[in-house]
């Protein structure tokens, strides 16, 4: 299927997928393809943070898309996809997708990039979001550039003041400019999934909620909202560590650290009153830890081929803002929509554009020796 909304940046747009558009609805493929090759655009934003001058990595590349995947990927669209491309004469395919390790010749984007590869077509792969478990690469193939996840060096900072005055930093995407900052009762309900704050007296209050793999942070806090919170604070478990996801909240929120969510239950426990505020703090950059690389990102060694080590290289992967289909929050100064995502899929593409760069320049160069 086909559709006749191309233009000089997108020349081409096809699914293998019967009776499913190409048209992109959940974004996946919108962020991946501006950050490989997006255009230049001015006031990119998601509700006024990270304000700047979006670009891909080859901003002057021509796009095709093929999209072989909806909410399961089925090996043989994988694979139409895949030669089509090729035989559409492509230069570099970025594949935001993979499955676990298998032998190469069962493996479909494996057994289609090495076809790419022999006709010069370089192929940019994720790693995977499976880490930090050993052994959890996905398209560990030779002959394909696997992308592991690592952070940049901006936050979306909303920092936790406690009522003795300790200052904790965490992140949300949604800071609001009307919330007065003032100390409110803090509570911890430990749960924050569906109804359980019924029984909580949660009216105008600091909610402290746990990481706790089941509800995902943004329903946590329609609860909060719901039982009247005024602000929801988010603290990892140990497995998640200092990673903190910048989401688009329903209410001020602060998703803070492993050890930050530590201080926060010692301070609970030090006091009958305790209290706590979020103070918005916008954008920040030139973090000096940065970069380092994703905790989710996945890791070797690589199974289906323990003598070649994977992934091959690391692009940035955390909190990556990107063209987006819909709306997210208010953008503020311009139509285009982006928003912020992560994993292997963001930062895949990175390498995806370099490397058209690259080919632009030594166009005689193999797909070996952009690796190299």
């Amino acid at each position: 299927m086909s559709v006749p909304r191309c233009n000089n940046k997108l020349i081409g747009i096809r699914s293998f997928i019967k009776g499913v558009s190409p048209i992109d609805k959940d974004g996946h493929g919108t962020h991946t393809a501006s950050t490989a090759a997006g255009n230049l655009v001015d006031n990119a934003n998601v509700s006024g943070l990270a304000n700047g001058t979006a670009s891909g990595m080859a901003p002057l590349a021509h796009l095709a898309i093929y999209k072989v995947c909806t909410f399961i990927c089925m090996g043989s669209s994988i694979l139409a996809g895949m030669d089509a491309a090729i035989e559409d004469g492509i230069n570099v395919m970025s594949i935001a997708l993979g499955a676990s390790s298998m032998p190469f010749y069962k493996d479909n984007v494996a057994v289609a990039a090495f076809n790419a590869m022999q006709k010069g077509i370089s192929v940019s792969c994720l790693a995977g979001n499976y880490g930090p478990s050993s052994a959890s690469l996905l398209n560990e193939a030779p002959w394909v550039l696997t992308v592991g996840a690592s952070t940049i060096d901006r936050r979306f900072r909303t920092t936790v003041r406690l009522g003795n005055n300790k200052l904790l930093h965490g992140e949300s995407l949604y800071q609001p400019k009307d919330f007065d900052h003032k100390l409110r009762p803090l509570v911890y309900p430990t749960r924050c999934d569906k109804g359980s704050l019924e029984h909580v007296d949660a009216k105008g209050k600091v909610v402290l909620c746990d990481v706790d793999g089941r509800t995902d942070n943004i329903a946590k806090g329609m609860e909060v909202k719901n039982a009247g919170g005024a602000a929801m604070i988010i603290a990892n478990d140990i497995i998640s560590g200092e990673r903190t996801e910048a989401e688009p909240h329903v209410l001020l929120a602060s998703h803070v650290g492993y050890k930050e969510g530590v201080e926060i239950k010692k301070y609970l426990n030090s006091t009958s009153s305790p209290t706590a505020t979020i103070l918005c703090r916008g954008t920040v950059v030139g973090l000096k830890s940065d970069p380092e690389m994703a905790s989710f990102s996945s890791r070797g060694p690589n199974i289906a081929s323990p003598g070649i080590l994977k992934p091959d290289i690391t692009g940035p992967g955390v909190k990556i803002l990107a063209a987006w289909p819909q709306s997210i929050g208010n953008q503020i100064g311009t139509i285009a929509t982006f928003y912020i995502d992560q994993g292997t899929s963001m930062s895949c593409p990175h390498l995806a554009g370099i490397t058209a760069l690259l080919k632009s320049v030594h166009p005689e160069w193999s797909p070996a020796a952009i690796k190299s």
